[in-house]
């Protein structure tokens, strides 16, 4: 991986700022509105073209008062030199500051949203930034700007951007096979689910694509075991799930969610789940009953706000369903793989579950690529022609996870993940001003934000203007999940923009 010159964190994005994101959004928003007449696209772009030429000049920091000190103490611990934003005086140094920015770049930024905003689905509401280039934890906007990745694709991004192990072991398969469907047998899937198998614990791997198809799978693999052999009369199977949970975007699985916005419309839902409340062993043992084949659980609630469980839940849990008759289903897509400090969250409990579900870092951030993995007396309860995915398991997945599994093998990234966890988490801790609560466990942290602080959307675009990249849940919690490939040095300089900002 060729390295670019050394990113200059936060103040190449300050050419921009705020105002600019206010910009972009108010003009979304009014896209968003006109769909059905929409406007033309000359003026689209003139009137986003002139608000962009305007943000600096309209730029108020809400930190305004100690703005300065902060980043004058930015540039003496910074781990390497802050040059001076092009165009003009820093603006988080002038208030009020004109930074012009050329008209190459309104043009880039204001064209690719204009053409996202009219030919794709409006399922999303990003950010107004433009990501055009990455590598290891930094990215770049079509405008130059960097940041400093603190989501990491919701940890499909483990190893940070283009890994130059993954990137090597995608070339050289994109240079011999790519797919071939399941219907034949290809040299590297017995050899990908042999080494995922071994490293998780586990004896048998069904891979698929996306993590909702795992956790189809998984519901699909646990209704016919508890047919075939707990002897469950027919239809009356029964999963139990938790509260706030989040396993994925498919009806069945927003059926048993507890978001509002994401079951708003797509109903009926499939009938047969339970939901309890999260950590509360006492209400699994009580919903336990003789028509339940399973208790899916994430072992750290992810997109509930990083939401740990209390000490020995998973361990209860896994006692309470083997005394039932259940099998303990892991979902551990979002903290599996180094996340927490170790290969799996389940793993701090000492805990192998019945079934284990991965999927993000399993890709590499390079493609697609989900499991489902399960003892051979579990899994065997699929036969040919009752499950299938055409791309699970192709050769170029099976190539990438396979030096994924290597990148884990010996340790050493769920041990780094595990030393910089208290640098993350107590550092946050220390802000105080506008964090109420931190949670997490390895490189993974919720940020519950104080009722007087501004929405968590709200701060991540604020958040953005100092160089970062992260990402809010449930309105009031800011959620980060760095690369565990970070340096110190990026880590501690992320942890000062935060305190500037929230502190």
């Amino acid at each position: 991986m060729g390295t670019p010159p050394r990113p200059t964190p936060g103040v190449p994005s300050h050419r921009t700022g705020a105002g600019r994101r206010e910009a972009t959004t108010a003009w979304a928003g009014e896209h968003n509105a006109d769909t059905a007449n929409p406007v033309d696209a000359t003026a689209e772009y003139g009137q986003l073209s002139h608000l962009l030429a305007d943000v600096c000049r309209e730029r108020e920091l809400k930190h305004a008062t100690f703005a300065g000190a902060r980043l004058a103490d930015a540039a003496q611990t910074a781990p390497w030199p802050l040059p001076a934003c092009r165009g003009g005086p820093h603006p988080i140094l002038a208030k009020g500051a004109t930074v012009p920015m050329s008209a190459s770049a309104h043009t880039a930024t204001a064209e690719a949203i204009r053409l996202a905003e009219t030919y794709s689905a409006h399922n999303y509401a990003p950010v107004p930034v433009v990501l055009a280039e990455a590598d290891g934890c930094w990215v770049a906007d079509v405008e130059g700007n960097r940041y400093l990745d603190l989501l990491a694709s919701y940890s499909a991004l483990n190893f940070g951007h283009r890994h130059p192990r993954l990137l090597a072991a995608a070339h050289a398969q994109l240079d011999r096979m790519t797919l071939t469907s399941r219907a034949f047998h290809t040299d590297l899937l017995g050899p990908m689910c042999r080494d995922l198998a071994a490293l998780v614990g586990q004896e048998a791997v069904l891979p698929m694509n996306s993590g909702a198809e795992a956790v189809e799978t998984a519901i699909k693999l646990v209704r016919r075991w508890g047919y075939h052999r707990k002897g469950v009369d027919p239809d009356r199977a029964r999963i139990l799930v938790c509260d706030n949970n989040f396993h994925g975007r498919t009806t069945t699985l927003v059926g048993f969610s507890s978001n509002d916005e994401a079951r708003d419309g797509f109903g009926p839902f499939a009938p047969g789940f339970t939901s309890i409340p999260f950590g509360d062993a006492d209400a699994l043992r009580d919903a336990l009953d003789e028509d339940v084949v399973a208790f899916l659980v994430e072992p750290i609630q992810g997109e509930g706000g990083v939401i740990v469980p209390p000490r020995g839940y998973l361990a209860q849990a896994q006692r309470l369903c083997r005394d039932a008759g259940a099998l303990l289903v892991a979902d551990e897509i979002q903290s599996g793989l180094g996340r927490t400090g170790a290969t799996l969250a389940c793993d701090h409990e000492a805990v192998t579950p019945d079934v284990l579900i991965l999927g993000k870092a399993l890709g590499g951030g390079i493609v697609p690529a989900s499991a489902v993995l399960a003892s051979h007396e579990i899994m065997n309860v699929l036969t040919p022609g009752s499950h299938g995915s055409t791309f699970g398991g192709n050769p170029l997945m099976c190539a990438i996870a396979r030096e994924v599994v290597a990148l884990l093998g010996d340790g050493r990234l769920q041990r780094r993940a595990a030393a910089l966890s208290s640098r993350l988490l107590d550092g946050l801790r220390a802000i105080g001003g506008n964090v109420a609560a931190v949670r997490g466990r390895g490189l993974w942290a919720g940020v519950d934000l104080s009722p007087t602080a501004q929405p968590a959307k709200h701060v991540c675009q604020t958040l953005l203007a100092e160089g970062l990249l992260t990402k809010d849940t449930h309105e009031t919690t800011l959620r980060l999940a760095p690369p565990l490939t970070i340096d110190e040095a990026d880590l501690d300089w992320a942890v000062q923009r935060l305190a500037a900002v929230l502190g």
